[in-house]
């Protein structure tokens, strides 16, 4: 199966330094662009997998890609629990949160063990196909680590948010 990795595109609170986490989010103008621009780069996938959390949700549907599109709940941004919609800089350090959860959230390693069982059930439904995977920065770092660099999550945690467009995985 070959796996495209996108992050949503880029919302008001981005823009702004605040972690959305489990909030849903709302694309900025400059986001609605990109999600335009993800559809045309993205031409040719089979399905779209997406987090359910609205930006990614609204990534995909701007993206206009004219194929299936499943919600998956396992696929959400990591859960800053009571840090949810918090200044960016009061999830710092990340890294400390690889294994010890935010304060009634998720740790990054439960969000790995979610990508994981997410790319299980996908290698059932999708063996042979193209499967673009629209999703959050918590999710890219699960699927590098995974299947990419297979670089410690600490350490991809630690590196933080490079963005590009997409990322491709042979899985």
């Amino acid at each position: 199966m070959k796996l495209i990795y996108e992050t949503h595109a880029t919302t008001g609170d981005n823009e702004n330094g605040i972690a959305t986490g489990w909030l849903p989010g709302e694309l900025s103008a400059a986001g609605r662009q990109q999600a335009r621009e993800l559809g045309e780069r993205r031409r040719g996938v089979d399905v779209v997998f997406s987090s359910d959390l609205r930006r990614a949700v609204e990534t995909v549907e701007l993206a206009g890609l004219g194929v299936r599109h499943f919600l998956d709940w396992r696929l959400r941004e990591c859960n800053y629990g009571a840090l949810n919609g918090a200044p960016r800089d009061a999830l710092e350090p990340r890294v400390e949160r690889v294994a010890t959860p935010f304060p009634d959230g998720q740790s990054y390693g439960d969000v790995l063990e979610l990508t994981r069982s997410f790319v299980a059930d996908l290698k059932r439904w999708c063996d042979d196909r193209v499967v673009l995977v629209v999703a959050h920065s918590a999710n890219r770092w699960s699927l590098e680590h995974l299947f990419g660099s297979r670089a410690p999550l600490e350490q991809l945690v630690a590196d933080g948010v490079n963005w590009q467009p997409g990322w491709v995985y042979e899985v």
